[in-house]
């Protein structure tokens, strides 16, 4: 679904899975519900916290704010990358999966409503390191594209902070709230 000045509730999607890891592990596991805390992250994930958790990011400077507390992929992605790959919801290291969402095309600041209290904001792209590859040869180049000036698209999922704490299971429904004009792109984080 391809993003226009749609108002919340317009534009929707659905959770299709939910995953967390407390170790710093690539892969997460599929659970039956998280519980999103606001300003920190997925309760019990390694990434939980106000500032970064990323190794690499925490190296160059720990006291960055986290800006990627929340991962999430769309399950379309999984999908056409099945037949090569065979990738599972959780397998690429997000907290939430979903469907019906063109994540990708969503303008940074976006608000995302899921289930009944819950609410993050989009930060920007997932920015795909080696550990892709070391899951699984070659996902690395099928997650990256170029457009057609040249342009490298990231097609790993976004990055989001947690507005709002609550629980979010699979089946609950992600409302869209796009932020006001002009939209900004959404860059690596």
């Amino acid at each position: 679904m391809k993003m226009n000045d749609e108002k919340m509730g317009s534009a929707s999607g659905v959770v299709i899975a939910v995953s967390k890891s407390d170790k710093h592990t690539f892969s997460k596991e599929n659970c039956n519900s998280i519980k999103l805390l606001k300003g920190l992250g997925v309760e019990g994930d390694a990434h939980l916290g106000k500032t970064v958790k990323h190794r690499s990011r925490v190296a160059a400077n720990p006291n960055q704010p986290n800006l990627r507390q929340v991962h999430l992929i769309h399950s379309e992605l999984l999908d056409e990358l099945k037949d090569r790959f065979n990738v599972a919801a959780g397998q690429m290291g997000e907290n939430i999966t979903t469907k019906g969402i063109d994540l990708l095309e969503l303008p940074k600041d976006s608000l995302l409503y899921i289930g009944e209290t819950a609410v993050i904001k989009v930060t920007g792209l997932r920015n795909p390191c080696a550990q892709i590859d070391q899951f699984k040869s070659g996902l690395m180049n099928a997650v990256l594209d170029r457009d057609q000036q040249g342009n490298l698209i990231r097609k790993a999922g976004i990055m989001s902070i947690v507005l709002e704490s609550g629980e979010v299971h699979p089946g609950d429904q992600v409302r869209i709230q796009l932020p006001p004009l002009p939209h900004a792109p959404l860059e690596r984080v």
